[in-house]
C-alpha cells in the first residue's frame, strides 16, 4: 500500500491541480468524432428521406402509367363486374343533333337487366356467331325518349377473345334481341365490335306503344336518305344508331381512362 499527501485548496486562489480557465473570446472544441457522426446522421437522414420521397413518386408513376394496348385490351374484358353500372349504363343520355335532320335527343333509362349468362341473353344466331369468341357476359338496359314515343333496347356482349378474333365477327351480326319488349316489335337495329375492348354493343329500337313490325332492320337503312315508313320517319333508326353510339364511347372512355400525371419528385 502506498500513501499520498492530499492536496489542499487556499480559498480564493485558483487551483494549481485545475486547467487554466479558457478565455472567453476562444469557443470550445469541439470533439473531431462527435462532429464527423454528427454530418454522417444528417446525410443518412436526408438520404432516407429522399429515398422515401423518390419511391413515393416512382409507385405513384408506375400505377398511373398507361398500359400497353394489348393489356388494356384485355383488362376492359372485366369491365362487366368491375364499372359501376351507371357508368356502363347512364341514367340519361344526351344526343345533340342525334335526331332526324340534326335534332336534339335525350334518352333516359327506364329499365335495367342484371347481368345474365350468354345462353339466356342471346338468341341462337348470335350464340353461333359468338362460338368463335366465346362470351363471358351480358349486360342489357332499356331507354325511352323524351317524348317516350320510343323505346331502345341496349345491350352489351363481353368476351375473351383478342383483337382479331373479335373483328372476324364484323359483317357476320343480325338483328339482336331485344330487352324490354318484344322480339315482333323491334323496327330499327345496329350492332358494332368496339376496338377498344373485346365487347359487341348493339341496340334495338322499337315504338312504344308496342305495334307489331314486319322485321327489324339495320339502322343504317333508316336513316339513308329516302328511307320511308312509319319506323324511318319517326326516326326509329337514328335512336338506335346514337344510343348505340354513346353506350360503347362510354365504354371506351371506361377501357382507356385519362392518365393522371405524376408528381414531381421531391429534391
Amino acid at each position: 500500500m502506498t500513501t499520498t499527501t492530499p492536496r489542499t485548496t487556499i480559498p480564493g486562489e485558483p487551483d494549481p491541480w485545475s486547467p487554466p480557465p479558457r478565455p472567453a473570446h476562444i469557443p470550445p472544441r469541439r470533439h473531431p468524432g462527435r462532429v464527423v457522426a454528427a454530418t454522417l446522421c444528417l446525410v443518412l437522414g436526408g438520404g432516407l428521406v429522399g429515398g422515401a420521397a423518390l419511391t413515393t413518386w416512382a409507385e405513384h408513376r408506375a400505377a398511373n402509367r398507361p398500359l400497353p394496348a394489348d393489356a388494356a385490351y384485355r383488362k376492359a374484358g372485366s369491365l362487366w363486374r368491375a364499372a359501376p353500372v351507371d357508368s356502363l349504363f347512364p341514367p340519361v343520355l344526351a344526343g345533340p343533333s342525334a335526331g332526324p335532320g340534326g335534332a336534339d335527343r335525350t334518352w333516359t333509362r327506364v329499365a335495367l337487366a342484371p347481368d345474365a349468362d350468354c345462353p339466356a341473353a342471346l338468341p341462337a344466331d348470335w350464340l353461333a356467331a359468338v362460338a368463335e369468341t366465346g362470351c363471358t357476359r351480358v349486360l342489357r338496359a332499356t331507354y325511352t325518349d323524351a317524348t317516350r314515343s320510343a323505346l331502345i333496347a341496349v345491350g352489351m356482349v363481353f368476351t375473351p377473345a383478342d383483337g382479331p378474333t373479335m373483328s372476324s365477327l364484323r359483317g357476320r351480326l343480325t338483328a339482336p334481341p331485344a330487352y324490354g319488349f318484344a322480339d315482333d316489335q323491334r323496327a330499327a337495329w345496329a350492332a358494332s365490335v368496339r376496338t377498344e375492348a373485346p365487347v359487341v354493343v348493339y341496340a334495338v329500337s322499337a315504338f312504344a306503344d308496342g305495334r307489331p313490325q314486319e322485321a327489324p332492320r339495320p339502322a343504317g337503312d333508316l336513316v339513308a336518305k329516302g328511307a320511308t315508313g312509319a319506323a324511318a320517319q319517326a326516326g326509329l333508326g337514328h335512336e338506335a344508331t346514337a344510343v348505340a353510339d354513346r353506350i360503347g364511347d362510354g365504354l371506351a372512355a371506361l377501357a382507356a381512362p385519362p392518365v393522371t400525371p405524376a408528381p414531381k419528385a421531391a429534391r
